[in-house]
């Protein structure tokens, strides 16, 4: 089958933006980000300035998401005219207000302006895009491109073409917007307000119910919603968990409308086609994805990536699983002496499946945050906790060598212990020893240097108290150790043989 010109791998040359607020100075930050130029028509007298705002907020977004470099900016050019602004490119997108008589004159004019061989789509909420192309004199080069705030972030766009529209444009736009970084959803059919508008619509009016009824303040509202389901349904969806048809069927028999709980109490016909209908679906669902693991485990997986990276920020339920494990650490009994050595020893830890790399074993990184987690439990048997921290300060890593002498792959049982090999009022050298549970030989080492930081002045300051106390006594029992081989020791290369 010949390949469909329409279709491409890579972002188009150009695009024109018709309106540049909140959606379209989005949708300008996601192209020149992505290295498209954009032709930006908008009357309004700040709208250069509004998107360069817009595009500076996704440059920093873009910084933390991805460590991949981005290609060479796109331009921005301010456009006098509609005309202007689509002549020559290879998409439209229109992001106008949502006054139906505005947007279809606008595509109206775009059309006629562009030819008929540029695609032209609308960022509408909610109008059907019959309506929108009625105007048109390219109808079948329109199609809705409906993104979601902020544009520049979230992927999902969904795709609605009007009975006008040319199949081969949802194939073309889906390339194109793929190509930046998007995940497009085609609406198999039109209706108002897409699919995700529509979900988000039902939650919102019931949420206002629960405030008009007194039984929920907003706040209330959005925590029941970003602690519990919110969290699911951004990892798995709300039916991939069902594991299938039988499962589909079992769901809908015994949950679906069996309590009138909402003020939403409209339902479908729960007849035999339509459970076989939605049982159809949920096989095609796991056939589509199918998983390598047990569904629990993959769902429970995703919800601990989300978790940690929440964790990252300090917000919400990212601030509760902090605030839990900090108790934890509180709680725990102070770190053992390893084998009557001396050296501290950390509990034994089971190497997680994402922590490999591409090369099926353990990533550097993890390393390093192991050796990170054996200074923690040295911290906390010296008596650092959060009082410490707050009144008098807490160590900050100076330097650090890792020597790889193995190598650890996932369900491997590590161990970690721990050295002073030096310390001062200020400063704290440590030695650390990762090997697997049982074993002798290490699979890798790590060293480093660390300086006391004071919490008033935020600058390096002496360490106090019982801590100093514990800390020096337990340097004065790791003397008498035997200083590891591989400790200070520096990098470098043999004597060079090239004259």
């Amino acid at each position: 089958m010949p390949e469909n010109p329409y279709i491409t791998r890579t972002p188009p040359r150009a695009v024109g933006l018709l309106g540049g607020g909140v959606i379209g100075g989005g949708w300008a930050a996601r192209f020149i980000l992505n290295g498209v130029d954009v032709r930006l028509y908008d009357p309004a007298p700040n709208a250069v300035e509004y998107v360069q705002k817009m595009l500076a907020n996704a440059r920093r977004a873009y910084r933390r998401l991805t460590g991949v470099p981005l290609p060479i900016e796109g331009a921005l050019t301010l456009a006098d005219s509609v005309a202007d602004a689509v002549r020559g490119v290879d998409l439209v997108q229109e992001s106008a207000p949502e006054r139906l008589d505005l947007k279809q004159e606008l595509l109206a004019t775009a059309s006629r302006a562009a030819g008929p061989d540029a695609l032209i789509c609308s960022s509408t909420s909610g109008f059907r895009p019959s309506l929108l192309q009625a105007e048109m004199d390219h109808p079948e080069c329109f199609l809705v491109a409906h993104p979601f705030q902020p544009v520049y972030m979230l992927p999902l766009v969904e795709l609605c073409s009007g009975e006008r529209t040319a199949p081969k444009m949802l194939d073309r736009a889906a390339a194109i917007f793929r190509a930046i970084g998007m995940h497009p959803l085609v609406v198999r059919k039109e209706v108002d307000g897409f699919i995700a508008n529509r979900l988000g619509d039902a939650i919102s009016r019931e949420s206002l119910w629960l405030v008009h009824d007194d039984v929920a303040t907003l706040q209330e509202i959005d925590d029941a919603v970003r602690y519990s389901w919110g969290l699911r349904r951004a990892v798995m969806g709300a039916y991939r968990m069902a594991d299938g048809g039988e499962g589909m069927r079992e769901t809908i028999e015994q949950w679906a409308f069996k309590w009138p709980w909402s003020r939403l109490t409209e339902k479908p016909n729960m007849d035999r086609a339509f459970l076989d209908k939605a049982a159809e679906q949920a096989d095609a669902l796991v056939k589509a994805d199918p998983l390598d693991v047990p569904t629990v485990h993959k769902r429970d997986d995703l919800l601990v990536a989300l978790l940690q990276g929440l964790r990252s920020q300090g917000y919400g339920p990212g601030e509760t699983l902090a605030r839990w494990e900090q108790g934890l650490r509180e709680r725990a009994p102070l770190p053992q002496l390893h084998d009557g050595s001396g050296r501290l020893r950390m509990p034994t830890l089971a190497v997680p499946s994402d922590w490999i790399d591409g090369n099926g074993h353990v990533a550097e990184s993890r390393y390093l945050q192991v050796c990170s987690d054996a200074t923690g439990t040295l911290a906390h048997y010296i008596g650092i906790d959060a009082e410490y921290r707050s009144q008098s300060g807490a160590y900050y890593t100076l330097e650090t060598h890792l020597c790889h002498l193995g190598e650890l792959h996932a369900g491997d049982r590590i161990q970690v212990s721990t050295q002073v090999l030096g310390v001062d009022d200020k400063r704290l050298h440590l030695f650390h020893v990762i090997t697997r549970e049982g074993g002798e030989r290490p699979v890798a080492t790590g060293e480093q240097m660390l300086i006391h930081v004071d919490a008033g002045t935020k600058r390096s300051g002496p360490v106090k108290g019982d801590v100093r106390e514990r800390l020096f006594g337990l340097a004065r029992v790791h003397a008498q150790l035997p200083r590891p081989d591989r400790a200070s020791a520096s990098i470098r290369l043999p004597p060079s043989s090239v004259s």
